[in-house]
């Protein structure tokens, strides 16, 4: 704790650390020490190696950390969260206090996993319950240490970056190729620059270079400083944009460099937007400048992919922080949840079929028009409420993968083919079978619940039908959820754009898969502790709206493997 300072450490470190607005808590102690010691452009107030949190969890650290008032930005390695309340709360103070936490999540993968539950113990939750649980709370995830170190560089800084996207100054035609094709994978968005700063860009460059952004601003070199200054200082006064980066791949024995370091300290006197000097690579040769850079206020960040991914961060969490409150979202109160607790708590076997369409319908889910029949006679009957062409499948308890092993009968046009079916499905099956009206879908897509015992429940959107597994196109949201948060994860499906209709197809009703999307929210944070699995797959979804047409939900108190008919 530098700021007392407080040096209970196993690591030894002969210098005095330099006290700044970077807390940083890790689950491993050599990735704390690897940046701790090794980067005076990170300068921190708390440095924390939370050993096996017997007693003190990361997230009492967090909540510490939050509460200091020189606390700029959290950064953490963390393998697992023990206690998830206190983190979350800790999260929302962070929000309401504007501070950004940045994690590098260990243990992604199955085997990284693995490692985790030997190194220490903890239990390390799936990537993709971890990463839905870091976007609902705004937490920047990282994948590597440079990019949890250049956010973090970037973050810890006093200036946050405004409306519109990024604005570059380059001295090479080709490192601007470069950061444009990083900048288009990695989807960080160029300042849209006005007609008034191109034409100071063009009154500046050499006759040959184009007023763009990102501007190539080297030509002959005469009076460079100028022209960069002048061209830089354009773009940090345009409207659009957010934050304004120098690009250049320093050396600290080059004058020329040092020159580019004048630029950038003599732009940011005249900008409230951060600015930024970038390397695309760098062996340390600027230690001199980047520490000079870091004590002006302006961040130097190494590598061209983490630096933009740092970026990319920077604007995701302002535009975090420009959304409504997603907690402030409550579930609205469900008449017949009390019914669906005593119903799953009590029931040793899935749910069969038609009782899955009545759970889903309390909770506005759509289902087809339906009927169970137990008999031939029956037929008569369901034939006056449910319209041809009907589907017939076995409505048996137990069957759960009902065409896996051929219980699902198509396109019945007439009475006499119900009845045909009726007695085919009852002879290999039983008697008890379900009657409905065929749906019709542009596209199939599926919905579930997934639990997870740290973190809880989420709902899941995927493209579904048969090819579910296969496209590994989902996306969670932690529950409850609202319009806006379901509408986001629906558009960030990779296939979303079929939804839009694509070779002709009409665009389908996206509001409808929104609105089942909530519902599945509102289902499981109500029931989701009592269900052990739960797949409505396939939701038929055209122009004209969505409607389930199978479910599997499986109470919690199954055992499992027992009911894998």
């Amino acid at each position: 704790n530098p700021e007392h300072p407080v040096r209970v450490l196993s690591s030894y470190h002969p210098e005095p650390l330099e006290v700044g607005g970077l807390s940083f808590l890790s689950q491993s102690g050599s990735l704390l020490t690897a940046l701790l010691f090794n980067d005076e452009r990170l300068r921190f107030n708390l440095a924390v190696s939370t050993g096996q949190e017997l007693v003190t969890t990361v997230a009492d650290y967090l909540d510490y950390a939050v509460e200091q008032p020189s606390t700029r930005a959290v950064a953490m390695v963390l393998e697992s969260i023990r206690d998830t309340d206190k983190f979350i709360a800790g999260l929302e103070k962070a929000k309401a206090r504007k501070i950004p936490v940045i994690v590098l999540k260990l243990g992604r993968t199955e085997a990284g996993a693995r490692m985790a539950l030997s190194h220490t113990g903890a239990i390390a939750g799936n990537n993709e319950v971890y990463s839905a649980f870091f976007r609902r709370y705004g937490v920047i995830e990282c994948r590597d240490l440079p990019e949890l170190a250049a956010t973090a560089i970037l973050m810890t800084n006093s200036r946050r970056v405004s409306r519109g996207g990024l604005s570059a100054i380059l001295d090479s035609g080709g490192e601007r190729e470069l950061l444009a094709d990083l900048a288009h994978d990695i989807d960080v968005p160029f300042a849209d620059i006005s007609t008034k700063t191109e034409a100071v860009l063009r009154a500046n460059l050499d006759a040959n270079l184009e007023a763009i952004n990102p501007v190539d601003a080297w030509g002959t070199g005469r009076n460079f400083e100028a022209v960069f200054e002048n061209c830089f200082g354009a773009l940090m006064a345009d409207d659009d944009t957010a934050i304004g980066m120098f690009v250049a791949d320093l050396s600290q024995d080059l004058d020329l460099h040092e020159g580019y370091v004048d630029v950038c300290e003599a732009v940011a006197r005249n900008t409230d937007k951060p600015v930024v000097m970038m390397t695309n690579y760098s062996a340390w040769n600027h230690r001199k400048f980047a520490v000079r850079l870091t004590r002006a206020g302006i961040p130097v960040l190494d590598g061209t992919e983490a630096s933009l991914r740092a970026v990319r961060h920077a604007l995701d969490y302002r535009d975090f922080l420009n959304r409504e409150d997603t907690d402030s979202f409550v579930n609205p109160v469900n008449f017949r949840a009390q019914y669906w607790r005593d119903t799953l708590s009590y029931r040793t076997a899935p749910l069969t079929e038609d009782e899955g369409y009545a759970l889903l319908n309390d909770y506005g889910i759509p289902t087809p028009r339906h009927y169970v029949v137990e008999c031939v006679r029956q037929l008569e009957k369901a034939s006056e409420y449910v319209k041809f062409p009907m589907v017939m499948k076995t409505a048996e308890p137990g069957i759960l993968h009902k065409s896996d092993v051929g219980g699902v009968l198509l396109n019945i046009e007439t009475i006499r083919d119900a009845k045909a079916a009726y007695l085919e499905l009852a002879d290999k099956f039983g008697a008890r079978v379900l009657v409905s009206e065929l749906s019709h879908g542009d596209v199939e897509m599926a919905f579930g619940l997934v639990r997870d015992a740290q973190l809880g429940n989420f709902a899941m959107v995927a493209m579904g039908g048969i090819w579910v597994e296969l496209l590994s196109d989902s996306q969670l949201a932690r529950v409850p959820l609202d319009r806006e948060v379901a509408k986001r994860r629906i558009e960030s499906l990779k296939m979303a754009r079929i939804l839009d209709g694509i070779r002709g197809m009409e665009a389908v009703d996206k509001e409808s898969l929104i609105d089942i999307f909530v519902n599945v929210g509102r289902l499981a944070a109500d029931l989701g502790d009592l269900i052990s699995e739960m797949d409505i797959n396939p939701v038929l979804v055209n122009s004209k709206g969505a409607v389930a047409v199978d479910s599997m939900i499986v109470p919690s108190g199954i055992v499992q493997g027992r009911h894998d008919i």
